[in-house]
């Protein structure tokens, strides 16, 4: 219980008491006591790959618009269109204005109710009720009123009620800032995955039409009694494999424009990606990785735990006050006249002036057993927050990993593609010499495009891992208050 101590005097010994507020002061919890986020120290740098090293800069905060280093016009326009009209975002805004129009209507509490009233009345008065035996008389009543009444916050359960909006308020706020960065991370990712899915379309296709070129050449030959006809039947099957490879491609490259036309608020009838290739992208190098202790600072999904454990906390001392006495003060001042015009005549003064004191005694254990509730409630907010900040920290390391293993990866999916393209040339220059049969080139070229499918799927795996590095540091939005 956070009380002020008793003054005498000039104070009201009231105003004294409504200073004091039941219920738990909320403290901020504590970042976790660890100074990186993987067992082992990460590198300063990850390996090169097709000549860039993304360098990992400690203590180096992430800039709002993190795109941006993606260095792509289209884009940036893309992202603009996206966050001025997706629904989601658009609805996360709108709960934070009516948390934020909430919390202005709590702030009510603080000050004194005040109304007015005017009653006309006509009505018939029986003098009989009270024993007298004159005729009655029918009369106009004319009534105006004003009523004043405040409320006494001896043990703050409305501060803490209004706490507790002000902390639902921030929770909104967080989720929309939460909603807003996975927009972005969401339509760069869209963006690389359609750049990807259109390279590995278009090498697909290149080595369809290669397989239907050694097709024809070798049916000429089967003609002229140089191969078998075998040859032609291996080189067919091997075609439709490959075609029957495309179809899902397709799909998936369908099913994400689909879903960037839905990011941007748009049906997919409606709308026409941009044409953004991977060359048109820069991959970041320059990597900022945000303290441990500052993470839980800069995350929106933390920040909305926190906010919602305020809130929790709040609701303890809301729970808590409604065991105690409610105080209330009210009066009233008015006129009353027979005669409209004579209404407001000092004769038909009235006037009365009132205090409430009430103290629950038997509730059926609802008021006790409501405060253990809410008790519950802040601990089960505690073990959530605890667990978003877990999950934070395996994000972050993940992505510090998958950083270092991607450049890597995609080093090694280099060199296997420019091995098979010189074993390719080779083995090319030996079938037109007469060396080796059409059956060792195909082998070679199925090779080939496989190793560039899976290069190209590195490629865009470095890319979308980087995207999922800035998210996890909370993507710019530095929001501690």
């Amino acid at each position: 219980m956070n009380c002020c101590p008793l003054k005498v005097g000039l104070v009201p010994a009231f105003i004294v008491l409504s200073s004091c507020m039941v219920g738990p002061d909320f403290v901020k919890p504590k970042a976790p006591a660890v100074e990186r986020y993987t067992q082992e120290a990460a590198p300063n740098k990850t390996v090169a790959a097709d000549g860039w090293t993304q360098h990992f800069e400690l203590g180096t905060k992430v800039n709002a618009d993190w795109w941006r280093l993606f260095n792509s016009a289209k884009l940036n326009i893309l992202i603009s269109k996206a966050l001025a009209n997706n629904l989601n975002l658009q609805s996360a805004q709108a709960s934070l204005r009516q948390s934020q129009a909430n919390l202005q209507a709590g702030y009510g509490i603080f000050f004194p109710q005040v109304d007015a009233g005017f009653t006309p009345v006509r009505q018939q008065f029986s003098p009989a009720r009270f024993g007298s035996s004159s005729v009655g008389s029918i009369f106009n009543l004319y009534t105006f009123s004003t009523t004043v009444s405040y409320t006494l916050d001896v043990f703050g359960g409305e501060r803490r009620n209004v706490e507790s909006l002000e902390a639902q308020n921030d929770l909104q706020a967080y989720i929309a800032l939460g909603t807003y960065l996975t927009l972005t991370a969401n339509i760069i990712n869209t963006v690389i995955a359609i750049a990807a899915y259109h390279a590995e379309v278009e090498a697909t296709e290149q080595w369809l039409a290669l397989l239907q070129k050694q097709i024809t050449l070798t049916e000429t030959q089967v003609y002229a009694g140089t191969v078998p006809y075998q040859t032609v039947v291996t080189l067919r099957s091997q075609l439709a494999l490959l075609a029957a490879t495309l179809p899902a491609l397709k799909q998936k490259l369908n099913q994400t424009e689909h879903l960037q036309a839905n990011l941007v608020g748009l049906t997919p009838a409606a709308w026409q990606s941009p044409t953004i290739n991977l060359d048109d992208l820069t991959l970041p190098l320059a990597i900022p990785v945000s303290l441990p202790s500052e993470l839980v600072h800069q995350r929106p999904d933390i920040l909305a735990a926190e906010a919602q454990l305020h809130s929790d906390s709040a609701k303890i001392g809301v729970a808590t006050a409604g065991l105690f006495p409610n105080i209330s003060l009210s009066g009233s001042f008015g006129y009353n006249n027979q005669s409209l015009l004579d209404l407001f005549m000092s004769k038909g003064n009235i006037w009365s002036m009132a205090a409430n004191f009430a103290q629950p005694l038997f509730h059926g254990g609802t008021l006790w057993y409501g405060r253990k509730a809410a008790i519950a409630s802040y601990q089960k907010s505690l073990a959530s927050y605890q667990q978003t900040v877990v999950s934070a920290f395996c994000q972050v390391a993940d992505a510090l990993s998958a950083l270092q293993h991607d450049a890597e990866l995609v080093t090694a999916q280099r060199q296997s593609l420019e091995a098979i393209d010189d074993a390719l040339r080779l083995v090319t220059a030996n079938y037109q010499a007469g060396l080796v049969n059409s059956q060792q080139v195909i082998i070679i070229e199925s090779q080939q495009l496989q190793a560039k499918l899976a290069y190209l799927s590195a490629l865009a795996q470095r890319y979308q891992d980087t995207v999922a590095f800035f998210v996890a540091l909370g993507g710019g939005l530095h929001t501690e208050k």
